[in-house]
């Protein structure tokens, strides 16, 4: 894609947003079109005529300034960029200065006087934002930035832009609003927030009150990530080096948690180990134990987040001990070394990044886990929970709110760095260019034995809490231990009338097709976008992309609850006020989501020959048609694993977006936890086996689709597994 052509398109982009799209949001809907070009509908070319809006007349002499080179055709980029960075910097100005409620910034008033308020920007303002962004994008490729290449110009700056608005912004308003009192900044009151004792005493120590939630929460996430990181290592060496025939079955306990909501898990507990459960119940009517509520509290949430976490950490782990070369250890083998002490100098060195991959994740998850501990939480209280009430309780504070998220967020980056010092600078490749044909060494007898003694029995538990999942909804009340059938729950959520046609009466259908919807939406944008910018970061070499490459993790390293507090804050008011819309959960989940499918596409494209890209270049092609032609039919894996876990994710996830549902777009997983909360304890978990289908069918389907990869190696022989 040449410069002119973007700039022409960005042009048109541009006059579309002035003189046929509704500048402003439509308060109304789409039904406000219909006064389409006055009322709400107006386009920006009519508020400017009819004088509502004169201070935007800047925007038309900036893209008539950018037409006149390009419709001429001359080399004019630097007038190009300029042009395009003050229109795009003059918008998002103008609509944070003039709001709601008229002028906000008032050492303008001598300038502007008293302007009319005006609401978020539209449609109409998205385009000339968009072409704003072209034009910026021709006008570097036209200096011979990017290469001279348009279309990357696009991807980077676009790509940039994007970022920023959505994951840095948000970030930036969170943290500054802990310094906000009475809409003052206050650095006092940022301070007073961060040393509360609400997040810091030490009360557990002296006397049988709480500690307080930062410390809670951090040992939650010790517990969790330890916990989760040695049942997974245990299934991983059991099933990779421990001869077991049970693959099937590990299999089955790695998809479950992927598609089950965070929070399901906790129902099932509390059906089995609550006051009333199955399980506490047998034991007080056999043993004479008497009834307890030990679930609710630190115990049943670090229960609850083993049984989400620990297959995540079977699946990393799994792949890293089978990527571990035999020839090193047959080496040490050969040397004498014991089978015990191969493990102990060869082996788990090398699965030492793997390990500490599964502690983070472990660890961010913990805190980023809020389902969980709302529903088993009790009186121990988290960080997600408390800014979550600080938010949604009867005392609404944001201030404080923010102050909690800045700990929460610490915790997280703290987390990045100890994995880092731990690792160090030290090398662990073991695949190279070289054959490996050798077998993998086998257990140690010993170490075996331990590893089915933690995997087993935790399999046999993992099938009793699913199974409580998939019956709990098709009995009367499975948690008094009333087994008798019926639909009733799920006649209640799923009703569907045939009066004039079909009518889907069931209170959880409009949760679950708003889900649906989302997500199907989401998932492609993620997937897309995720694939562009790995393209981009393995591929190009540009200004500013270790800076790109940041932003694009940086999401990865924000705790859901965080990401919802934020762009509460961030887009609750213009310039850009979403919250309220299913488009605000769109964005939420694609840039939530993104950070997976980007390093998914920069893993699948470290196996493609350069190469490849060197020679389609050679015969003339450009970037553009080189990704499309060569790049992408070779990526479809690493594509639909993208599009398969948006999906799924945007399908269960609660912790960002139960701050984002709204009454018109709410979501599955918080019809979910209202249902908890009202004590509709069935009617929740019947909901969760038809989201639990779903999923597992969109996740065959997909995997029927593509395949599964493997590592071709060869197994050890069967009469080695003996020490």
């Amino acid at each position: 894609m040449g410069a002119l052509t973007l700039g022409r398109l960005a042009l048109a982009a541009g006059l579309l947003g002035l003189l046929l799209a509704p500048w402003h949001g439509l308060e109304g809907g789409v039904d406000a079109l219909s006064a389409w070009p006055g009322g709400d509908a107006a386009p920006l070319l009519a508020l400017l005529l009819d004088g509502s809006r004169w201070w935007l007349w800047p925007v038309v002499g900036l893209l008539g300034l950018a037409t006149i080179p390009i419709v001429a055709g001359r080399s004019s980029g630097g007038l190009v960029a300029s042009t395009g960075l003050a229109l795009l910097a003059f918008v998002l100005v103008q609509g944070q200065a003039i709001g709601l409620r008229g002028l906000r910034w008032e050492w303008l008033a001598p300038l502007l006087g008293a302007p009319p308020a005006q609401q978020a920007l539209g449609w109409g303002g998205a385009l000339v934002l968009a072409a704003a962004i072209g034009l910026i994008s021709a006008g570097l490729a036209q200096r011979g930035r990017f290469g001279g290449d348009a279309f990357i110009a696009f991807l980077v700056v676009g790509s940039g832009a994007l970022l920023l608005l959505f994951v840095f912004v948000p970030l930036i308003v969170i943290l500054s609003a802990a310094a906000v009192e009475d809409g003052h900044v206050a650095p006092g009151a940022l301070a007073a927030r961060l040393a509360a004792p609400e997040a810091w005493s030490l009360a557990c120590v002296t006397s049988h009150q709480g500690c307080g939630v930062v410390w809670n929460t951090l040992l939650l996430a010790i517990l969790a990530a330890v916990s989760s990181t040695l049942i997974g290592l245990a299934f991983a060496l059991l099933s990779a080096r421990g001869g077991v025939r049970a693959q099937p079955a590990f299999r089955a306990m790695t998809m479950l948690p992927l598609i089950t909501p965070p929070f399901v898990v906790s129902l099932a507990l509390i059906v089995l180990f609550g006051r009333t459960g199955l399980v506490t119940t047998a034991l007080w009517e056999w043993f004479d134990i008497p009834r307890s509520r030990w679930i609710y509290g630190l115990p049943g949430v670090l229960l609850a987040q083993a049984l989400s976490q620990a297959p995540i950490a079977f699946v990393l782990l799994e792949g890293a001990v089978r990527a571990i070369g035999p020839s090193l250890e047959e080496a040490a083998s050969t040397m004498g070394a014991r089978r015990f002490t191969v493990f102990r100098t060869v082996t788990w060195p090398l699965l030492r990044p793997a390990v500490a991959a599964c502690l983070l994740l472990g660890f961010v998850e913990s805190l980023a886990d809020f389902g969980n501990p709302l529903v088993l939480g009790g009186d121990f209280d988290v960080l997600s929970t408390r800014i979550f009430f600080a938010i949604a309780g009867a005392r609404h504070e944001p201030g404080r709110a923010a102050a909690l998220a800045i700990l929460l967020l610490a915790l997280t980056f703290g987390a990045f760095a100890l994995q880092t010092l731990w690792l160090g600078r030290r090398r662990y490749t073991t695949v190279t260019g070289k054959g490996d044909s050798g077998a993998p060494a086998p257990l140690p007898r010993g170490l075996r034995i331990a590893c089915g003694s933690v995997a087993w029995p935790w399999m046999a538990f993992t099938a009793a809490v699913y199974g409580i999942i998939l019956i709990g909804g098709f009995v009367h009340d499975i948690g008094r231990g009333d087994m008798a059938f019926t639909w009733r729950h799920i006649l209640t959520g799923f009703a569907v009338e045939w009066q004039d046609g079909m009518a889907f009466r069931g209170s959880a259908w409009d949760s679950l097709f708003t889900t649906i919807e989302v997500a199907a939406i989401s998932a492609p944008i993620t997937a897309g976008l995720g694939i562009l910018l790995a393209w981009l970061l393995a591929r190009q070499s540009f200004p500013g992309r270790g800076t790109l490459e940041f932003l694009t993790m940086l999401s990865f390293a924000i705790p859901g609850t965080v990401v919802g507090v934020s762009y509460i804050m961030a887009f609750n008011e213009p310039p850009i006020e979403l919250t309220g819309t299913a488009l605000i959960l769109i964005l939420c989940f694609v840039f939530r989501n993104l950070p997976v499918g980007v390093r998914g596409g920069i893993a699948a494209l470290a196996q493609i020959d350069k190469s490849l890209d060197e020679a389609s270049a050679t015969m003339g092609a450009g970037a553009l048609q080189t990704l499309r032609r060569v790049v992408l039919p070779l990526l479809r894996p690493a594509i639909v694993a993208a599009l398969a876990y948006s999906f799924v994710h945007a399908m269960t996830a609660v912790s960002a977006v139960i701050f984002l549902v709204s009454a018109r777009h709410n979501l599955a997983t918080v019809y979910i936890v209202g249902r908890v909360e009202a004590g509709e304890m069935a009617l929740a978990i019947a909901y969760s086996t038809v989201l639990i289908v779903v999923m597992l069918a969109v996740v065959l389907g997909i995997e029927r689709l593509v395949g599964r990869a493997q590592i071709g190696r060869r197994a050890a022989p069967a009469g080695n597994l003996v020490a």
